[in-house]
């Protein structure tokens, strides 16, 4: 078998290789296997990697696979490819012993943003099947991608293209890999790592354009058009059918196409209930500079679903003023919740219409996540798919009493309610795994001005879903390759204080991770992973890891290209 390296790893491959020692666990999607006379040593390997020709260039690799049983003999071979892809090998014979113990955390890696182009393919097909060798040979359990509802059913209500996915799911399946799909009903840009632009499905702007009250609004009247407003969740706004309806719809004919991939590859389904697939608001919106970290962002209840709701619900206790409008003091998206007479330390959050409010806007998106999520489970309930739903890290002014941040997102947690408890009764209602973020952050890392906690945060978290008896997971909310931040993952990954973690997912596949210390540090975090979050250092005389070495042979007549898997 034969695959191209990226085209980054071919630009680069001489200092790539000359530089880099990486630590890999042993996988056996990399490597095909072959017949034995013995029948308890039945993993022999070939195969090759094509890379770039060179002028008398080969390349060495040596796997050693490692038996399960103590003192079991496993094989070691090792290929010499030159720049055809021929091979000739030699068997070596070394001990094994059994390592592994402890429960296995999971990993994924999320896949670019634009794995399926507009066009409805895969983009770049030969990058992303060398790259998802790669993550098979480093221990990694499977990939997460976002289908996007602007790609699928961009020609029309119900009428969906899947191929670019199925191809996706197809080429995971023939490396052994399992896949997260992400049912994304939101639009991709104008928020923290959007790297490209896929809008929601132009029949549905166009609905928008005709009535923008569709869309999430703020309190200056501005529109927010990555996600359809909750508020009209059971209205027929969409060409006669509600969002729900329609979410149901997509999800229906994702189950259909991919039935016989569900549960086998397709081994969970994250279903997308707001701004960047998270149960929330877009209360921080970065487009435009809207938003900037650490602002305490808007409430977005100003469409007139949402006033119509906040009204209705304030007549029926009997405080119509209440229902008028918004709070008016609750100041803007950039400013401190000091600079607020709402989110103050002694501020109208805390008065009788603050806590009214508040638990009106918090509601309705537990509300709307439980419908989505009952839909879904109707939908997938045997195909043998885990569901689960994205709760957003919003960690700044935690240490503050109102958590202003958290409350216009739609968290209802402040320093005497507790906000993630009935996100994560619902989510376990659903037997939806409860999806988190920012599990790589330490509080020691924040600006002291912002009141951060994200440590806090996550163990709050972490308790709301052991109470509940909801599975958490987890993932890293910013770009990050340094062993501080995997270490902190492996710490918070574990069940020591609150419930530990089901499954980690890594943010994201691209040219950087696959850098000298980056991906040595992202292959070791695997590791540790597998062993329960424990923190193993891998021992070059370890004979039951996996090293891979990367390094140079030099020959008075060739240039030998040498890498080692054991």
């Amino acid at each position: 078998m034969k695959i191209q390296a990226p085209s980054f790893v071919r630009r680069n491959l001489q200092s790539f290789l000359s530089n880099m020692a990486l630590t890999l666990r042993y996988s056996s999607s990399f490597i095909n296997p072959i017949d034995t006379k013995n029948p308890k040593t039945t993993d022999e390997f070939v195969g090759s990697v094509s890379f770039p020709k060179t002028k008398h260039s080969y390349y060495c690799l040596r796997v050693k696979n490692s038996s399960i049983n103590e003192a079991q003999t496993s094989h070691e071979k090792t290929l010499y490819f030159n720049g055809r892809g021929e091979e000739r090998a030699e068997m070596q014979h070394v001990l094994s012993s059994q390592k592994k113990n402890g429960p296995k955390v999971p990993v994924y890696v999320m896949l670019p943003l634009d794995t399926v182009s507009i066009g409805g393919n895969l983009n770049r097909p030969k990058s992303l099947n060398a790259s998802l060798m790669a993550l098979k040979s480093a221990g990694v359990e499977g990939v997460m991608v976002d289908a996007w509802w602007g790609l699928v059913e961009k020609n029309g209500p119900m009428n969906y293209n899947w191929k670019g996915y199925f191809d996706l799911v197809q080429m995971v399946e023939k490396h052994g890999l399992k896949i997260q799909v992400v049912m994304s009903f939101h639009q991709c840009g104008g928020n923290v790592g959007d790297s490209c632009s896929i809008p929601l499905p132009p029949w549905v702007l166009e609905e928008i354009s005709n009535n923008p009250d569709l869309v999430y609004t703020d309190r200056s009247g501005r529109r927010n058009l990555e996600y359809i407003s909750l508020g009209c969740d059971s209205l027929p706004v969409l060409r006669g059918r509600t969002p729900i309806q329609v979410y149901s719809d997509y999800m229906r004919s994702f189950r259909d196409h991919f039935k016989d991939y569900l549960g086998r590859v397709i081994v969970e389904i994250q279903v997308g209930m707001g701004p960047c697939g998270e149960l929330r608001y877009p209360s921080y919106p970065e487009s435009n500079g809207t938003w900037r970290f650490p602002g305490i962002g808007e409430f977005q209840c100003y469409d007139k679903y949402m006033k119509a709701s906040l009204k209705a619900t304030a007549d029926a206790i009997g405080k119509e003023s209440w229902g008028t409008n918004g709070p008016h003091d609750s100041g803007q998206y950039n400013q401190f919740p000091e600079d607020t007479g709402f989110f103050r330390r002694d501020g109208t959050w805390n008065t009788d219409y603050g806590q009214f409010f508040l638990q009106w806007y918090s509601h309705k998106l537990i509300e709307h996540g439980d419908q989505i999520l009952a839909a879904a489970q109707g939908i997938y309930r045997g195909t043998g798919a885990k569901l689960s739903g994205k709760v957003a890290g919003i960690h700044w002014h935690y240490n503050t009493r109102s958590h202003a941040a958290e409350l216009t997102a739609g968290y209802y947690n402040t320093r005497h309610h507790d906000g993630y408890l009935p996100i994560a009764q619902m989510l376990g209602k659903r037997n939806a795994v409860l999806n988190f973020t920012c599990m790589e952050m330490r509080d020691g890392e924040q600006p002291a001005s912002a009141n951060c906690s994200p440590q806090g945060l996550v163990k709050q978290v972490k308790m709301a879903t052991k109470l509940t008896g909801t599975e958490l997971a987890g993932e890293n909310a910013l770009e990050r390759y340094d062993e501080g931040a995997y270490a902190q993952v492996l710490e918070t990954s574990r069940s020591d204080s609150g419930n530990g973690l089901t499954a980690f997912t890594y943010l994201r596949l691209n040219k950087r991770m696959f850098e000298g210390d980056n991906w040595r540090n992202l292959v070791v975090f695997v590791n540790n992973m597998s062993e329960g979050g424990r923190m193993i250092r891998l021992s070059e005389y370890d004979s039951t890891g996996s090293d891979l070495y990367v390094g140079f042979i030099h020959d008075r007549k060739m240039d030998i290209k040498k890498a080692v898997l054991v």
